[in-house]
């Protein structure tokens, strides 16, 4: 069987979506997840673009062993230098160079000649490769570009140095058939194609980005770039855990497998899910909920029977199934069992905060789960933080006859304590109202949303909420055995993500974008 290099690009197009805004220790943590996952490169930002995103590319790739680690860079001398500056450290250094083809795009955003658009990818890939072992080179809105001038740019790039070739459908508009013939005639046409690998790129306008990835795979990619969830910028990207179950499912048809460990798909879907505030649809495939629900009687009465009757994934494939779970009777060894396995690697200090932790949670819940294990990291990593505010105490008074009140105490990064109180016609209003005070944060409540992480009355909350000001909006996620704790955490994780924004704001950048 063939290969498939998994090209994941999480925190990079990933994190283009609307209101996203990963911070670096968020970035560490999906980054470590996939390399635990069996990626094989790791797409980890586009360091020209601010300081902040340098030093996380920069970090990444210092400490990712595991899988390569790449950059984005425009053509342009200056962004290949910051990728380069943020990248040499790493185990595989790697650049992603890209250049528009499309008549639309060289026309009306570039405007230069196709000529020029050649001699300009010549000219920033043979920059590149003086430095880098591995130049790839993206042909951006190859779906709509001329297939022989395609074809003209691939060779002059290849010759420039090129190893990888990445045609990408930037907008959604290609079909399954289309895309297959791109790459076909591409395999066919380019004379000095067996010299670099053809990599696809899909977004998911139309519904098709699974399936042109695998269209394409069927044409001769030996690369593709998807993302977890498949989250990106409008409506996403390419599934990677759709892909990586559809190659091993059926593999028989496509002859070709990943290095993705299957078992830690769940895993990955859910870290990324929370990070990001986006939740996973109930009838997401592989990852969702429902993914393994039946029923329909005759469903139901099949899997009795034969599980295959209706089931081609088994949860255990995708590690859905959550075994071993602690209870407070478990010790601080079987812990740190538990969490080794599902990849922390904090500090000794780290270890024993979450411990202690745990047993608090214990004391709530019969049993703590693997999901809840995964929130109580999430959440003491928050804790850990740096930030400019931190939930000291809670008060929330009401009923039936009588209007909702929430008093408050906020800890401050330099010391100091707050304690404010107001009301509102419900007691999330009381508490956003009087956080807003505290805050002297003045916002738009864009959207609030609360779900249990586990199953039970005991369940842990989970909130999620977007906050605007002005033209920017921040999400923020909050988690506790209360919904109105965990409502007010998620408030504050949205504020101090405001206020860390603007910090890095205020920082220049490493190299000037335009």
């Amino acid at each position: 069987m063939g290969k498939v290099n998994i090209f994941d690009t999480t925190l990079r197009d990933g994190e283009q979506s609307p209101g996203i805004n990963l911070n670096h220790r968020e970035k560490l943590d999906i980054a470590f997840q996939l390399e635990r996952l069996g990626v094989d490169i790791i797409e980890a930002g586009f360091p020209a673009s601010s300081k902040g995103d340098f030093q996380s590319v920069k970090d990444i790739a210092t400490q990712i062993k595991g899988s390569s680690v790449t950059g984005l860079a425009r053509s342009k001398q200056s962004d290949i230098d910051a990728c380069w500056e943020a990248l040499k450290a790493s185990a595989e250094p790697r650049v992603h160079v890209f250049l528009a083809t499309s008549p639309i795009h060289m026309k009306y955003k570039l405007k230069l000649t196709p000529d020029q658009v050649i001699e300009q990818a010549i000219g920033s890939v043979k920059y590149a490769a003086k430095r880098f072992p591995h130049v790839q080179f993206s042909a951006e809105d190859a779906s709509r570009s001329d297939w022989a001038f395609l074809a003209k740019i691939i060779e002059a790039t290849i010759d420039a140095g090129a190893s990888v070739i990445n045609l990408p459908d930037t907008v959604g508009y290609t079909m399954p058939k289309e895309i297959s013939e791109l790459f076909e005639y591409i395999s066919r046409t380019v004379p000095n194609i067996d010299r670099a690998i053809l990599s696809t790129h899909n977004h998911d306008d139309l519904g098709m980005g699974v399936a042109n990835s695998l269209a394409a795979i069927q044409g001769g990619a030996r690369q593709v770039e998807c993302t977890i969830n498949g989250i990106g910028e409008r409506a996403g990207n390419a599934s990677l855990e759709e892909i990586a179950v559809g190659l091993h499912i059926r593999s028989d048809y496509y002859e070709t497998g990943t290095n993705i460990q299957l078992n830690e798909l769940k895993r990955t879907s859910a870290l990324v899910s929370r990070y990001t505030s986006m939740p996973i649809p109930k009838n997401k495939a592989v990852v969702g909920s429902n993914a393994f629900a039946h029923e329909s009687g005759i469903h139901q009465d099949g899997m009795l029977k034969h599980k295959e009757t209706y089931e081609i994934i088994t949860p255990e494939l995708v590690g859905a199934t959550s075994s071993n779970p602690l209870g407070k009777h478990s010790g601080r060894h079987a812990f740190q069992e538990k969490m080794k396995a599902l990849g922390f690697k904090g500090s000794s200090e780290e270890l024993l905060t979450l411990f202690n932790g745990f047993k608090t949670l214990a004391d709530k819940k019969k049993t703590v789960t693997e999901d809840d294990l995964y929130a109580l990291m999430i959440d003491q990593g928050d804790e850990d933080r740096e930030h400019e505010y931190k939930l000291e105490a809670l008060q929330v008074s009401y009923g039936t006859n009588q209007t909702p009140t929430a008093t408050i105490k906020l800890k401050h990064v330099e010391g100091r304590e707050y304690t404010e109180a107001s009301t509102g016609s419900g007691s999330v209003e009381a508490i956003y109202n009087t956080l807003a005070k505290l805050t002297d944060f003045h916002y738009r409540l864009r959207d609030y949303r609360i779900q249990s992480i586990t199953e039970g009355e005991d369940a842990l909350a989970e909130v999620h909420v977007n906050l605007s000001k002005n033209d920017r909006s921040h999400s923020g996620r909050g988690v506790a055995n209360d919904v109105l704790e965990a409502s007010a955490k998620a408030y504050i994780h949205a504020v101090n993500r405001f206020l860390q924004e603007e910090k890095r704001l205020q920082e220049p950048s490493t190299s000037t974008v335009g």
